[in-house]
């Protein structure tokens, strides 16, 4: 079949091939009629999704490598922070950002073993998962609805001599309120790790400069799981303007090593052979030196060809959730008697993940979820709900030991009983969004 071409020209022969196989065969969009399943989360790619893929299967590298430093780079760039590391998910990139302030290297402010960390019951339990992993303390505080984000009225209360950190996310999109987090966290020298995972491309306004949520903090965190913002199947990032953070972060995704060369390349900073490292032998080869107990974490090219990718599409995908975020809450309009709609953050724009719907007294909520599943339309809780009510928490929840409380959680337990949530995602036509609206109108009215 290659016989007389080059290797280019066999490859761009596959790839042209690959384009028009995408076109055909996955980019046929079918009208949406009533009874069509809505799926609160698809993905949106075309064929430069997979032509890339294609492309860095070709090479056979798999690792991390060319798509992967382009990847970083530019999501560096389009967040406005100075470094960027790739990893193989959003639960990774939690665990990285919250080892990383373990580390030796930050001091009297490294996180120890028993220290506290502020966050929330109501979210993703791997936001949490990595504290209590490392034997630090969670501390819950409750949220707010309809903004479903951490009650920054609680900070003070929740706070000791033991704490350390804040980390929390912004809840499906809605920034939380960054300036009063931010503030707090100056007051008493604590680190801000921004959980913006279901945020890519939401920002938020803070004394008079417009930043995107997960650069406001000391480290931030997406995901490139399907649902989310962008996808590159498996994926996620760890991004700061801190150089020694970078620095540590990297460590931590990379084996916990010393070295800072990259996969494939040796001895970039000259001086391999003649440091000496810990208890080590002088001269001891610094590409197995570990300065931490780390992991491999690193995504493959593979992902991060299909990331970049969908990073050219991105900001086309923010508008459109923003697009039907309000469409959807124009179609609701009321219901505000059955309802609670969500309201977004002051000073925020968020780039939506999803729709969140507080059922009032009176109104149940497993009726309407049920009504409206039952008709196609695909729903979601917020996520863990409490998450101190899982199976997870029942060794400690009967000990009274490895996490605390402050305050009630109040809003929390009501999320747990009374909320849910559909998809604003970017492949969704205003029909869709339309029939959304129709159809909860229908549960409730």
């Amino acid at each position: 079949m290659f016989e007389n071409q080059t290797e280019k020209e066999a490859r761009q022969e596959i790839l042209d091939m690959v384009s028009s196989y995408c076109q055909k065969y996955h980019n046929q969009k079918k009208k949406f009629q009533a009874g069509d399943r809505i799926s609160y989360a698809s993905r949106v790619y075309d064929q430069e999704e997979m032509v890339n893929l294609v492309d860095s299967s070709l090479e056979f590298w798999l690792t991390s490598g060319r798509y992967t430093d382009e990847f970083e780079k530019e999501l560096a760039e389009y967040l406005g922070v100075k470094y960027c590391s790739l990893v193989n998910s959003g639960s990774s990139a939690n665990l990285v950002a919250f080892m990383t302030l373990t580390s030796p290297l930050l001091g009297e402010r490294r996180i120890k073993r028993g220290d506290e960390v502020i966050t929330v019951a109501a979210g993703f339990p791997t936001t949490v998962t990595p504290m209590i992993q490392y034997g630090a303390v969670p501390v819950f505080v409750d949220v707010t609805i309809p903004q479903y984000n951490i009650d920054v009225t609680k900070l003070e209360e929740a706070y000791s001599d033991r704490t350390k950190a804040v980390m929390i996310a912004h809840t499906l999109g809605n920034p939380f309120d960054l300036k009063a987090v931010k503030e707090f966290c100056g007051r008493h020298d604590l680190w801000l790790v921004e959980d913006n995972c279901d945020a890519l491309g939401s920002r938020y306004t803070i004394d008079g400069t417009t930043k995107f949520t997960g650069t406001v903090g000391d480290i931030g965190t997406s995901s490139f799981y399907p649902p989310h913002h962008m996808t590159m199947g498996e994926g996620g990032a760890v991004y700061t303007d801190n150089p020694l953070l970078n620095k540590i972060a990297r460590s931590f995704r990379d084996w916990g090593r010393d070295c800072v060369c990259p996969s494939g390349r040796d001895n970039l900073c000259g001086h391999r052979f003649d440091r000496q490292y810990g208890e080590l032998p002088l001269g001891y080869d610094h590409k197995y030196v570990y300065s931490h107990f780390g992991y491999n974490l690193k995504a493959t090219d593979m992902q991060a060809a299909v990331g970049c990718a969908q990073l050219k599409k991105f900001p086309g995908f923010v508008e459109r959730r923003k697009h039907n975020f309000a469409r959807l809450k124009e179609g609701l309009k009321g219901t505000e008697e059955r309802l609670i709609l969500p309201e977004p953050c002051r000073d925020s724009d968020p780039s939506w993940f999803g729709f969140l719907i507080t059922c009032k007294e009176g109104t149940d909520r497993n009726h309407v979820v049920q009504f409206v599943e039952e008709r196609g339309i695909q729903t979601r809780m917020l996520f863990a709900g409490n998450l101190t009510k899982h199976p997870c928490f029942d060794e400690m929840r009967r000990s009274g030991e490895g996490y605390r409380i402050s305050g009630t959680l109040e809003n929390t337990d009501r999320i747990m009983k009374d909320t849910f949530w559909v998809g604003v995602y970017p492949g969704m036509t205003d029909e869709m969004i339309d029939h959304m609206a129709k159809t909860i109108r229908e549960a409730v009215l």
